[in-house]
């Protein structure tokens, strides 16, 4: 199935994670200062949702150490919302601590990445979720409830679409304002994005969900334009390809922000993004990391 051109005021929302999910993978580790100056380029090009990091444990992700300075460097921008990870509890006071107005809390489809991830189960992954999802909510916080591994796992293969939906319902019951499926392994195809969404379409409209996809396999766009064709009009996506899961072997590259706002837009959607300031930002973070993004192509 093709998508046809639309009404060009129809806007896709995209959320850039090249600050966390972009470098929590690279062997240099920026500073925050420089990790504040990436998040305010990228507001500047054109970006209105941007994962600025995650509140994580520093010595398994050494990466996101200093989110919550950040957060205090960074420009507010009218009109920007900045975000960030948490996984436990722990974070979640991080977050409220330093004042971040807007978290995204995931948990695994898969056991043995939940296991090595977040150092539970997936029953107590998504138990302690929904409590850390119902506490943002009281606290005020915007919250963003998603699933890893929605369309595969690296180490225990497919994920049967009735789990997904089982996950997805108990997540929705905590009430988030959004939810997000990842292919964080790369291993989705359109096929199961389809199949996914309609398994959960009753659960989550696909104009309220998200998709976070990684192109490790070459399948990242086309995986896209599955989720356009169904209705989906929010993902995530990363200035240069940069990304992937520490703890999955291979798991790199998500789908660019270059070229995501290409294909969207020659497709009549709009996203707001200047092209060229984008450039002038990959061009930056190809300084800062010593060389050229274009190293975590995909593996085909």
């Amino acid at each position: 199935m093709t998508s046809e051109p639309i009404h060009e005021t129809e806007i896709i929302a995209l959320q850039e994670v090249a600050p966390r999910d972009g470098l929590q993978n690279e062997p240099i580790r920026l500073a925050p200062e420089l990790r504040a100056e990436l998040v305010d380029s990228l507001a500047d090009a054109g970006l209105r949702r941007i994962q600025i990091g995650a509140c994580v444990n520093p010595a398994r992700v050494p990466q996101m150490a200093g989110t919550d300075q950040v957060w205090r460097l960074i420009t507010r921008k009218e009109g920007v919302r900045h975000t960030v990870l948490v996984l436990n509890e722990r974070g979640l006071d991080e977050a409220l601590a330093a004042g971040i107005g807007h978290v995204e809390i995931y948990i695994s489809a898969s056991e043995t990445h939940s296991r090595k991830n977040a150092n539970t189960t997936v029953e107590e992954s998504l138990r302690k979720a929904a409590g850390m999802i119902r506490r943002a909510a009281r606290e005020g916080l915007g919250v963003l409830a998603g699933v890893m591994c929605a369309f595969g796992c690296f180490y225990e293969g497919a994920i049967p679409a009735e789990k997904l939906r089982e996950l997805v319902l108990r997540l929705s019951e905590a009430r988030p304002d959004r939810i997000a499926l990842a292919d964080t392994t790369g291993m989705g195809t359109r096929e199961e994005i389809r199949a996914a969404i309609e398994a959960i379409r009753d659960a989550v409209s696909p104009a309220s969900l998200s998709l976070h996809l990684h192109d490790t396999h070459g399948r990242g766009f086309e995986n896209l334009r599955a989720g356009l064709d169904l209705g989906v009009r929010s993902f995530d996506s990363s200035v240069g390809g940069l990304g992937g899961c520490p703890f999955i072997p291979g798991a790199r590259g998500n789908i660019s922000t270059e070229g995501t706002v290409a294909l969207v837009e020659s497709l009549g959607f709009r996203t707001g993004v200047d092209l060229h300031k984008l450039a002038l930002v990959k061009a930056r973070l190809t300084e800062l990391l010593g060389g050229p993004l274009d190293r975590y192509r995909a593996m085909r």
